[in-house]
């Protein structure tokens, strides 16, 4: 990993990747397309994602630090990334080099006060894994420290040495970044990317501060102490600094090892639901999550367990506790309806659990988001993994740009610590993916709304309560849909289901504006070059004034966006 010996380097180089990379995706998602080069630009994304998700590896495998951790959400995102794209990015989390021993072992003695050969009775020098942030090492806890604890064989977790000074350039460096997207204005009307990056710096923070961590892990182990398919490590507290930590060694068979899984007799899609649930759980349930639940940090565990016991011969065992996020009491009650509100396909009750969460603001007109969200559920709904790919990619375009449309004219931002809460759930779902490509989301979704929904409201009428609320829905939904019906009417807004008919319009005059520009142009130019043979000064002005309409034909409504939205 390169150090920080020159941060200015370090920080002059994502810069150049980002902004070189923003500009390729400027040009063709944006420019080309205005020229009626979309298809052109489409046939060449795949090559051009595989291409960025290399050089990328290179960088992040090079620099380390907040890079990998990057690459590692996008290296989970199964769901929506091509596989090429994912498969250049999975081995990040194993393929960190690590650091010299003599430079672990000289802050951990630090860090301790005691030199090693006195905290352990032996400490492995090779590296069981190193992370971005940290490393870890195999040891043994002398007999005394064992006997107190309770357990001898550990990990020891020491911080990468000059991580904190890593950390800082990288964040500096995303800053930036943040402010260059907020100039774009689809990203600055949507997001608050500033905020974000705090948010993100905030939680990086709490990740190496290892005294953190293992608070947080002591208190997921009191969350998860009466679930049999959840466990967690112990802490040797005596051996715990804020740059080492000690750990009970709880290393077994890892999570997307499908092989080992199988050769444990252990069904990868039995993990993938039985993940789901438990990730659900900490989401929608607990409350406290793991929020970096990427292969490296879950392991399945065999248990051997009584004759008559029927609970899972195995467990999923939780470790790397620095990141760790929080769901307030009434955003946790809202996401609980919007799980019951997608299982039970109510697209009115999940626009307003939407709404509730805070990612739509009060302000959102969103008729046609819900008659949009109703075509998306008609067509894709239920459908697993395995099933989206066999549709036509020219279906899922078409959707997609539909969809886009609807999202983009809506005024949304995304909420305190839900950036945290999307990685949770892209990362599961990534996960899920990749241990059964045909596992399906709502096969996970439905029970688990179902169980919300009778703690809710009890096992008796569960089937006429949910119809009785949706009706109700609907009815508190009328006075509000009636108003603004009559408002549209007022202001001579109400269109007959053509709420695309204006933009078209518009489109198609701009668009006679630039072909007459571009016939000025052509007209001005040939004149010039044909004048200038005769009257040098004549024709070159001629020449010179054909830039204006060909500038005007380029450019014009590049900055006019789409048009306003009824």
């Amino acid at each position: 990993m390169a150090d920080v010996a020159n941060p200015r380097a370090r920080y002059r180089r994502i810069l150049r990747f980002a902004g070189r990379y923003m500009v390729q995706a400027w040009w063709f998602e944006l420019v080309l397309p205005r020229f009626g080069l979309g298809a052109l630009a489409a046939r060449g994304r795949t090559r051009r994602l595989r291409t960025i998700a290399r050089r990328f590896h290179v960088l992040a495998v090079q620099y380390g630090g907040l890079m990998i951790k990057v690459g590692q959400f996008l290296s989970s995102r199964l769901d929506v990334l091509p596989p090429e794209i994912t498969k250049e990015l999975e081995g990040l989390q194993d393929e960190v080099p690590p650091v010299a021993f003599p430079a672990i072992r000289e802050l951990a003695e630090t860090e301790l006060g005691v030199p090693l050969s006195r905290a352990f009775e032996w400490v492995d020098e090779t590296p069981v894994a190193a992370a971005s942030l940290g490393q870890a090492h195999r040891a043994r806890l002398t007999p005394t420290d064992a006997l107190e604890t309770g357990f001898a064989d550990v990990v020891i977790k020491v911080q990468r040495p000059g991580i904190e000074a890593i950390v800082d350039v990288d964040l500096a460096a995303l800053r930036r970044v943040a402010g260059w997207l907020s100039r774009v204005k689809i990203v600055r009307d949507h997001v608050d990317l500033p905020q974000l990056v705090e948010e993100f710096a905030h939680t990086s923070r709490e990740e190496i501060d290892y005294l953190h961590e293992a608070q947080n892990a002591e208190r997921f182990a009191v969350d998860v102490a009466g679930d049999a398919r959840v466990a967690a490590p112990e802490i040797a507290w005596e051996r715990t600094t804020r740059r080492v930590l000690t750990l009970q060694d709880v290393t077994a068979i890892k999570i997307n090892d499908i092989e080992g899984l199988r050769a444990a007799g252990i069904d990868p899609a039995a993990v993938a639901v039985e993940f789901a649930d438990v990730m659900f759980d900490q989401l929608f349930l607990r409350g406290f999550f793991h929020a970096d639940p990427h292969p490296g940090n879950i392991f399945v565990t065999p248990v051997a367990r009584p004759v008559g016991d029927t609970r899972h011969p195995w467990t999923l065992t939780f470790i790397d506790f620095g990141m760790m996020g929080e769901v307030p009491d009434t955003l946790r009650h809202s996401l609980q309806q919007l799980v019951i509100a997608v299982a039970s396909r109510n697209t009115g009750q999940m626009i307003d659990s939407i709404r509730a969460v805070g990612v739509l603001l009060p302000s959102a007109d969103t008729i046609e988001l819900e008659r949009a969200m109703t075509a998306l559920f008609a067509r894709f709904g239920g459908m697993g993994f395995a099933e989206l790919q066999k549709v036509d990619p020219r279906e899922f375009r078409d959707f997609a740009k539909e969809f886009g449309d609807v999202v983009r004219s809506l005024p949304f931002q995304l909420p305190e610590n839900f950036l945290l809460i999307i990685r949770a759930v892209s990362l599961t779902s990534g996960m899920c993916s990749s241990l059964d490509p045909s596992f399906n989301v709502w096969d996970a979704v439905e029970p688990y709304a179902d169980r919300l929904l009778r703690d809710e409201r009890g096992n008796v009428g569960r089937a006429v309560v949910r119809e009785a609320t949706s009706m109700a829905g609907v009815v508190a939904r009328l006075p509000r849909r009636l108003d603004d019906m009559v408002t549209r009417i007022e202001d001579g807004r109400l269109v007959a289901d053509v709420p695309k008919l204006d933009r078209w319009l518009k489109r198609l005059e701009r668009m006679g504006r630039r072909v007459v520009s571009a016939v000025l142009f052509a007209g001005l130019l040939i004149s010039g070059s044909v004048l200038r043979a005769e009257d040098l000064t004549i024709g070159t002005v001629l020449m010179i004034a054909s830039l204006l309409p060909l500038l005007h034909a380029l450019f014009a409504g590049f900055s006019g966006g789409r048009g306003p939205r009824d």
